[in-house]
């Protein structure tokens, strides 16, 4: 038999917030993290203003010495497992350590640590790249990093499937408690990638909204107006657990993980299939797996990046599996809030939809102001809505047409 898998602790860094109660309450009000990018001059750059995370020092949670041999994305990933941890109450010591694993994805790693060393290597010549400059850029470093800190000796890894990347860290470490290879998982996503280089690739790719007059407006989600995403950062991060080793430590239980569902487009490497076939298939399978109907679903938190075609095909995937059922569906992107975190959405929007769940309250689609006719669903429009669900939806879908989703449930005994 399979194993159950519940939610047992939550962490959050974001745009929107250095916590989950600061992220939650920023959500509540409905309140922007976009602003006028800080990390770097922008002043030749077409795109001025990001989702970046404010007044997070790295120092708070390490030692200066440890903070600057890793990267920005790994501080993140600490900062939110620390909260994760501290919250599930899961104490790791020799008796379980080999039981409990990481699993943190990233899209792209410390993009950071990349242009900087590589400035040195032109300018200076190789004798003056870092030591550190491999292990503070590579993916698998922040899961590396946390597994270290909290002595987690049990299955270590990490996907880089962009933008899908912390939702498919999350589903897979459910398969590995699922099958019994561990009993609990510090899982999700981080990432750091609002600089200079990463700001100008994607914005060359017309992928980036260019409102620079009005940052907090700019990411608008499923509006006819959108014009492209805004760039996030920060860390989402879950326990998960084997229910039956939650209980016998009395763990307070947030939620029960159902489904996972993968699926590739073969389509195209930026642009989503226009036939909605490979968000279609992802959604079907996560439901499949959590072994229910279509209409037991009563929210999703969409992928809704605030570009034409993703945001238009994403609707139509959605009406195709849920039928008439889809136009009494709640639906909202909360990047409308915390930006596009890349490879960190996935695991900030799986421990969101859990907190609508939990609190009966949905988040909103904000600054949704201008209807589409090619995006005719609920989003949520602008004000928070309280709601009873039993099951929360979570979609992410990434460059090279890799999609994940995943289906969480109000536990029960």
């Amino acid at each position: 038999m399979k194993r159950r898998v519940v939610v047992t602790g939550l962490g959050l860094v974001t745009a929107c917030g250095n916590s989950v109660e600061a992220t939650w309450s920023a959500l509540m009000e409905g309140r922007s993290g976009a602003d006028y990018i800080k990390k770097f001059d922008t002043e030749k750059f077409d795109v001025k203003f990001a989702c970046e995370v404010k007044d997070f020092n790295a120092e708070d949670y390490l030692e200066r010495k440890e903070a600057r041999r890793m990267g920005a994305f790994t501080h993140f990933a600490i900062a939110a497992s620390d909260e994760a941890v501290k919250n599930s109450g899961l104490v790791i010591d020799d008796t379980n350590a080999e039981m409990v694993g990481t699993y943190i994805s990233s899209g792209i790693g410390d993009f950071w640590a990349i242009e900087r060393e590589h400035e040195k290597l032109l300018n200076s010549g190789p004798g003056r790249v870092s030591p550190f400059f491999i292990v503070s850029a590579i993916v698998n470093l922040a899961s590396g990093n946390v597994s270290i800190r909290h002595g987690a000796k049990g299955p270590n890894s990490a996907t880089a499937t962009a933008c899908s990347a912390g939702a498919h860290a999350i589903g897979d470490s459910f398969r590995i408690i699922e099958r019994g290879d561990a009993d609990a998982m510090i899982c999700g996503g981080a990432e750091s990638a609002i600089t200079p280089m990463s700001v100008a690739g994607f914005d060359s790719m017309r992928a980036l909204s260019r409102r620079n007059d009005e940052p907090t407006r700019a990411s608008r989600p499923f509006d006819a107006e959108r014009d492209g995403f805004v760039i996030g950062e920060g860390a989402g991060i879950i326990i998960l657990e084997e229910l039956e080793h939650a209980k016998a430590r009395g763990a307070k239980i947030y939620a029960e993980i159902v489904g996972y569902g993968m699926s590739g487009d073969a389509f195209h490497v930026t642009m989503p299939d226009e036939s909605g076939s490979g968000a279609i298939r992802v959604m079907q399978r996560a439901i499949k797996d959590a072994g229910i109907d279509p209409t037991q679903i009563g929210y999703i938190n969409a992928h809704g990046t605030s570009t034409p075609y993703n945001d238009k095909f994403e609707t139509l995937a959605i009406k195709k599996v849920f039928g008439d059922q889809a136009y009494k569906l709640a639906v909202s992107s909360t990047k409308s809030m915390t930006g596009h975190a890349l490879g960190a959405a996935g695991g900030i929007e799986a421990v969101i939809s859990i907190l609508a769940m939990e609190n009966g309250i949905l988040p909103p689609t904000i600054n949704y102001e201008n209807p589409d006719p090619d995006c005719d669903l609920d989003y949520v429009p602008n004000k928070i809505r309280e709601a009873d669900v039993e099951y929360v939806l979570s979609n992410s879908f990434g460059f090279g047409g890799t999609n994940a989703c995943l289906v969480f449930k109000r536990y029960e005994e």
